[in-house]
């Protein structure tokens, strides 16, 4: 059977280990070939390729339902479930999504795009499935990285205290997330990793025993007593710990034994109550530039796959906005040993990893645990110590209530710097910085800034460690700067709350905020083309916006419009329409944003061109609403 014969998981019912090995082969072959095309998530798919095929030969998927924590391990999945055909258009736009979406596939059972969800959606589902008598399994696929987040710990927990409710988590174990993993839960499953596998050893005593004379089929109380003392002996010290909550716990397993993996499927279903299979994996397994590299095939470009080298660009490009913002941190934290930088196993992305190897003792990573960064931050700051939370705009919303009651509500001086705020592409609506302006904005004690370029990045962050009066917030894009020169030195913090004009004009006032006022110059610039004036703002602030610059300028002017890469509702365009009505000036105000919608997988270009926000769309826009006659006289002459 050839991989692109199989549109339905139960159609692996009944192969053979060696027909699966070669269907492994062909999802490995697929999966390489397609990241290497197009770029994309590399090394979790493929450490679960047996996983996956071992697990659902043992389900029926019409029934059974699997829920996959973050998504991007779950490539075979889709592979398996209809998808090959399209598989090539991955995470491209209109096509197959990077995550897992439930509009996207009956066998999607769990949207997965943040990490560490997958055991209370399962839980949930089999709770839902005893309330209404129902008879199918529940499985949670979860990485071991994805175990260091707070609410997997909560579901277990939960989970544990239910003896009766039949739920299967598979613990995918790769000693990474993106990054090596931190922590002691990391410490203990490497622990168990090295161990010989002894999860069989009490369910033979128990059949032994039971064919023992006078006992049949039911055990005494001392020997169930037996039976645990000798189980405590034969599982590992984490499995044990893992018994102790509540779940039954086989492993670890051979995450690429087929023939193990089926065996150990088997067992585990056959338990009642919760149970954990330990599954011990290899990320990048069978390509083994990704095994060496380990965090570099997390995630790639589209590359070589006979050298693994990306393609080189065809033109130079700036320096992302990232590594100007870890440069700049780590050339400030070298001169003031209170800076401490704080990432949720996301060092590489947001350039910590700089900081990590420079100054180790100024780097905290928590893992997956948002909550705990924000909090823990917050504890530095009682003690003088100037944190910097490093955390993309999409995984700080984890966070919201650490942001306001432990840091806002006490006024405590922590740095929040948002990477990937806006629209960031290809991963899709979960990964999507739309919301942050929106909600830091609305809460008291906190300073929210963005940077129009690169440049102007360095000089905020000089901006958030001064300022000590309270909380303060910067977001930044995903990707290269404009180009902006850098400088070297002689950086100078920002006046709190002021912004600054760029280019002057009579006819409207165009504001930027952050990313955006590039495009609003741009803008400006294609507007003067027909004849119309405009002058420029870049905000640099939304909260605390400057009324004092605006609110004149507008009156004056008479037309403005703002410019966000962000959700509408709640964001900048509504700061100022809010500060304009707060100074009694009644003028219109056209507001480009993203609107009341998820904002889907495609470039960044062909996201901002499909919700109206490249520069040449929002100019049009500007003269329809604005500067109707002179518009329709140009498109008469056309």
């Amino acid at each position: 059977m050839h991989l692109s014969e199989i549109t339905h998981p139960n159609q692996l019912h009944g192969l053979t280990v060696r027909q699966l090995e070669e269907i492994a082969r062909q999802i490995r072959e697929k999966h390489l070939q397609t990241i290497a095309a197009s770029g994309g998530h590399l090394g979790p798919g493929l450490g679960v390729v047996e996983l996956t095929l071992a697990l659902y030969q043992n389900l029926d998927l019409d029934r059974d339902k699997v829920v996959w924590d973050v998504g991007h391990q779950a490539y075979p999945h889709k592979l398996i479930t209809g998808r090959y055909n399209e598989f090539h258009t991955l995470r491209q736009k209109d096509g197959v999504a990077g995550y897992l979406k439930r509009s996207e596939n009956v066998f999607d059972h769990f949207g997965a795009g943040h990490a560490s969800t997958s055991i209370s959606a399962a839980l949930g589902m089999a709770l839902a499935r005893d309330a209404k008598e129902e008879d199918f399994k529940c499985v949670a696929v979860i990485g071991d990285g994805a175990l260091t987040g707070g609410m997997a710990l909560e579901a277990i927990n939960h989970a544990g205290h239910l003896p009766d409710t039949n739920l299967m988590v598979v613990l995918n174990d790769n000693e990474m997330s993106i990054s090596p993993n931190v922590g002691a839960i990391s410490r203990y499953l490497n622990k168990v990793r090295l161990s010989d596998p002894v999860q069989f050893l009490t369910d033979n005593l128990e059949e032994q025993v039971k064919h023992l004379p006078f006992l049949g089929d039911s055990l005494t109380p001392e020997m169930e007593r037996l039976k645990d003392s000798m189980k405590r002996l034969a599982v590992s010290k984490v499995g044990a710990v893992i018994e102790e909550l509540g779940f039954k716990y086989f492993g670890p397993v051979d995450g690429h034994n087929l023939e193990e993996l089926i065996r150990t499927f088997k067992q585990a279903h056959k338990a009642k109550g919760p149970t954990l299979v330990h599954v011990a994996t290899v990320k990048g397994k069978g390509y083994a530039i990704a095994e060496k590299d380990q965090v570099g095939y997390h995630a790639q470009k589209p590359f070589d796959l006979a050298t693994g080298k990306a393609f080189p660009s065809k033109k130079p490009t700036p320096p992302s906005y990232s590594k100007v913002f870890a440069h700049a941190l780590t050339t400030l934290a070298e001169n003031n040993p209170k800076i401490v930088g704080i990432t949720a196993a996301m060092a590489t992305g947001t350039g910590l990893d700089k900081l990590q190897q420079k100054l180790p003792k100024q780097y905290i990573d928590v893992g997956i645990a948002e909550q705990h960064a924000v909090t823990l931050a917050a504890g530095l700051a009682c003690e003088g110590m100037r944190p910097v939370v490093a955390i993309y705009s999409t995984f700080l919303q984890r966070a919201y209530d650490q942001i306001i009651h432990d840091v806002c509500i006490q006024k405590l001086p922590v740095f929040f710097c948002l990477d990937r705020a806006g629209i960031v592409g290809a991963d899709g609506p979960t990964h999507q910085g739309m919301y942050d302006i929106a909600y830091l904005r609305l809460i008291p004690n906190i300073v929210v800034m963005a940077p129009k370029d690169e440049a102007e990045l360095q000089r905020m962050l000089v901006t958030g460690i001064e300022y000590t009066d309270g909380a303060i917030a910067m977001r930044y894009p995903r990707g290269s700067g404009i180009g902006a020169p850098l400088m070297e030195d002689g950086w100078e913090p920002l006046p709190i709350g002021k912004g600054e004009i760029l280019r002057n004009g009579d006819d409207i006032l165009l504001i930027g905020y952050g990313a955006m006022v590039h495009s609003t110059l741009q803008v400006a610039e294609i507007l003067s083309e027909h004849g119309i004036s405009a002058t420029v703002i870049n905000a640099r602030f939304v909260k605390p916006l400057d009324s004092e610059l605006i609110a004149p300028l507008a009156k004056q002017i008479g037309k403005v419009a703002t410019f966000e890469e962000g959700c509408l509702m709640g964001g900048f365009g509504s700061a100022v329409c809010e500060t304009l009505q707060d100074h009694d000036v009644l003028v219109p105000v056209k507001r480009f944003g993203i609107g009341d919608v998820l904002v889907d997988h495609a470039t960044p270009a062909e996201s901002k061109a499909a919700h109206g926000l490249t520069p040449a769309q929002m100019a049009e826009s500007i003269r329809a609403a604005f500067f109707q006659k002179d518009a329709a006289k140009t498109t008469t002459t056309v």
